[in-house]
């Protein structure tokens, strides 16, 4: 099975225990992604513009005298539906057709999507507000948060726009669909790790968001409203702003997510539910996911011209290989913690992210005295 992903690490190892043989292209090779996989090649899936004719080239690598049952793309396709029908062109694409992505992340259809189907959404334009004060600005396709900031001084542009700003506290859904149907696996609360100028960068999210019984029925519903208008097919996410009962739909991701491993199921595959959903075919009802389960990004907080080797604790995962370059600010690990209630998941997880930045240093410092 082929992967594609800026980081595809938890669709691999998923993969794995699902029992398919996973092909990765992602931005990283790390560690735990090398581990997993049957074949790596290093693809920005990051950058933009994505280099589309690398991409295809390693993966006709990849997949050269293999028997390829089709390929997953994570994110890295979110403004690039021209090039996922590129890959589906080439190999059997499990998930969300390239329409289905180009219609959901172009801001104005989305938003007109959002008012066919009663679903309140922040008001959007594609040229600057008279007064930017309570907007921000966004490029369209973007992930991970980097992308959003204050709209003051900000430009219009292809490919970018400008969204009024929301009251609320962050909350996604992961959602899996057959094309027809769609099921919410759980929801999580989200939380930013913010840099000058980027005060929205992902930080982390736990499992379970939070929320009063009305409130998740509404979202519930306000979910299968709109995937009766789009249906969605193998694993999404819908992210949301909840103030109280009050909530806003802000997006909805056509592809695995960032709290992918927050629902691994105990014992089963994420992943292999996944294919079966593409296939048609929904589980009768979604896992039970017992306590709670936070994850969070570990950024560099200078930059690292070789990544030290480590002894890697086992509440990490997306290791970087030894001697690796990473810049300021980029990601360094992912951390993990599960505890009985969120707010221990979180605590936990916080404390997690502290202790890899002090190993990090101190590995650093064992590096440079020899």
């Amino acid at each position: 099975m082929l992967i594609a992903a800026a980081s595809g690490r938890a669709l691999a190892a998923s993969a794995r225990r699902g029992g398919f043989v996973p092909l990765v292209a992602d931005a990283f090779g790390d560690q735990d992604t090398l581990a997993a996989c049957a074949g790596h090649a290093r693809v920005d899936l990051m950058r933009r513009p994505v280099d589309g004719d690398g991409l295809i080239d390693a993966l006709d690598r990849l997949t050269a005298g293999r028997d390829c049952a089709g390929i997953v793309c994570g994110s890295g396709f979110e403004d690039g539906a021209g090039l996922l029908a590129r890959v589906a062109a080439r190999w059997p694409l499990l998930g969300n057709a390239p329409e289905t992505v180009a219609r959901l992340k172009d801001p104005l259809a989305f938003a007109a999507l959002c008012r066919a189907t009663d679903i309140r959404h922040p008001k959007t334009a594609v040229t600057p507000p008279p007064d930017a004060q309570d907007w921000l600005f966004k490029r369209m396709g973007g992930a991970g948060g980097w992308h959003v900031r204050a709209a003051q001084g900000a430009k219009p542009g292809r490919g970018v726009y400008f969204q009024r700003r929301a009251a609320g506290e962050p909350v996604s859904a992961l959602l899996l669909g057959d094309g027809r149907r769609v099921m919410v696996l759980g929801f999580s609360a989200q939380w930013a790790a913010p840099l000058p100028g980027r005060p929205f960068r992902y930080g982390g999210a736990v499992r379970p968001a939070p929320l009063a019984n009305g409130v998740l029925r509404a979202m519930t519903a306000a979910i299968e409203r709109l995937n009766a208008a789009v249906p969605l097919t193998g694993l999404a996410s819908a992210d949301f702003l909840v103030d109280g009962d009050a909530f806003h739909l802000l997006e909805v991701n056509p592809r695995p997510g960032a709290s992918f491993d927050l629902f691994e199921p105990e014992g089963a595959s994420l992943f292999a539910l996944y294919v079966e959903a593409c296939a048609g075919r929904l589980p009768a009802r979604a896992p039970r996911y017992d306590g709670a389960m936070a994850g969070a990004i570990v950024y560099a907080e200078r930059a690292i011209v070789a990544a030290p080797a480590l002894d890697w604790p086992a509440w990490t995962a997306d290791r970087p290989v030894a001697g690796s370059r990473i810049g300021v600010d980029a990601p360094l690990c992912s951390v993990f913690a599960r505890a009985a209630t969120a707010s221990e998941a979180r605590l936990s997880v916080e404390r997690r992210c502290a202790h890899v930045q002090a190993l990090l240093m101190a590995g650093e410092s064992l590096a440079g005295a020899s």
